[in-house]
């Protein structure tokens, strides 16, 4: 097969290029088809949200959406997939020659909400992409005659993204061994293939004091408050030396029960980002000596505990990326400039411990609101009839992207390069081989 050739389509309706476009046109018109159906899928996610390892009503919601989905029994689902409100669901196009192992390619829904102001951060059309997008690969590869290649869609339900890490969870359970590459996709305010989302750490920071009178005999006390100012304000000191790259932000969670009793015990909770794994523990470690500090200017002991698990940064793999425009531009969509992608604002998301372990891609969609994510306007936004235009139009990229990945081996082997290019840059590449 010469450089930039296609995979023959098995059938050969017609050739080339264009049989891959027409299959492109079925997966948007399988979307479209399901568009009613997928809507009301992500109303229902988003009219009862649910947080990290609760989302019992939506894993119920996604599982039976493909339990139920025509031609029955056509995915194979496993609800309670390692985790209680995880799911996975699989599709193979019937007749495919098991004569080497098939191409799988996986596509995660996020469901969890926030505390007190709900789907603030649109998972629910995190899930509907997901899904959309996974049906549109199933419906172009149906309508192909012949033979079908050897594929394997698998859509995983992945949940306690906002805290927790669910995904990192089924990492560790061997969800995503066997899987070639992943798509997801994440709504924000503009549209952009990739954003620089950065690793992070968090920690609760706990201060042990021992309570006395505070007016009649405040010097038996030892004030756990006082060493979580002290240890708020070291960290605002310690911002004069950190990287602008660099983000620290926590809360006093307790500092005592009475004006008049010495507080006995304080408690802060601090996430710290850093671009990079690599920089990460240098931040913590800064952070750290700032907590220990405190505890030893007041006389307090103090417990530091991190969190079960880090989100890792988001590796970039431009081959897949610049698959993803070209497939997003044909639809309409308008992306940010490659400049602004890579120096825009970003957070953190359990999707990079993904990108540590297999190609993949996590862009960011308008849904056509200019409200900030995290905001209860964000939420409004999330619900509306108007963000789901935009929502099935990023499934529908993603999906032409997946048909890219199938009928093109060469851009296969350039995302597998890339992977292992940015695995030798963060110095992991022996830690997943």
């Amino acid at each position: 097969m010469r450089p930039g050739e296609e995979r023959p389509l098995e059938g050969g309706a017609c050739s080339g290029v264009s049989q891959l476009e027409l299959l492109k046109l079925r997966a948007a018109e399988r979307i479209d088809e399901a568009a009613e159906r997928l809507g009301a899928l992500s109303r229902a996610i988003w009219s009862e949200p649910e947080l990290a390892y609760e989302e019992h009503r939506a894993h119920g919601v996604l599982t039976r959406f493909f339990e139920r989905e025509p031609p029955a029994a056509s995915w194979a689902v496993q609800p309670h997939y390692q985790l209680a409100t995880a799911f996975r669901a699989e599709w193979e196009p019937l007749g495919v020659r098991a004569a080497r192992r098939p191409l799988q390619l996986g596509f995660l829904c996020e469901y969890d909400a926030l505390p007190g102001i709900g789907h603030a951060c649109g998972h629910n059309l995190i899930a509907e992409v997901g899904a959309a997008a996974a049906l549109g690969v199933k419906g172009a590869l149906e309508g192909l005659p012949g033979p079908p290649p050897p594929v394997k869609v698998v859509v995983l339900g992945t949940p306690a993204e906002e805290d927790g890490g669910g995904k990192i969870d089924l990492i560790e359970a061997g969800a995503f061994k066997n899987l070639d590459v992943v798509f997801m996709a994440h709504p924000s305010q503009e549209n952009a293939a990739y954003l620089p989302d950065v690793a992070e750490h968090d920690v609760i920071v706990k201060y042990y004091g021992k309570a006395s009178h505070a007016a009649a005999y405040p010097w038996e006390g030892v004030n756990a408050l006082d060493a979580a100012v002290l240890a708020y304000n070291n960290l605002s000191v310690l911002r004069q030396q950190m990287k602008p790259t660099w983000r620290v932000h926590g809360i006093i969670k307790s500092g005592g029960v009475k004006p008049n009793i010495i507080p006995s015990y304080s408690e802060l909770i601090y996430y710290f980002r850093a671009p990079s794994m690599k920089e990460l523990p240098v931040l913590t470690k800064k952070a750290e000596d700032c907590f220990r500090a405190a505890a030893l200017a007041t006389g307090c002991t103090v417990e530091i505990k991190g969190g079960a698990h880090d989100y890792y940064n988001v590796l970039p793999n431009k081959s897949l990326w610049k698959a993803y425009i070209e497939n997003g531009k044909k639809l309409g969509i308008e992306f940010i400039s490659e400049d602004a992608m890579l120096n825009g604002p970003s957070g953190s998301t359990d999707f990079g411990n993904v990108t540590f372990v297999v190609p993949g891609i996590h862009p960011y969609f308008y849904i056509g609101s200019n409200a900030l994510n995290h905001t209860e306007q964000y939420t409004e936004a999330a619900g509306s009839q108007e963000a789901q235009f935009y929502t099935l139009r990023t499934a529908k990229a993603l999906a032409m992207t997946a048909l890219d990945v199938i009928f093109k081996p060469e851009l296969l082997e350039k995302i597998k390069e890339d992977f292992k290019l940015q695995l030798q840059e963060e110095e992991f590449l022996n830690t997943v081989e």
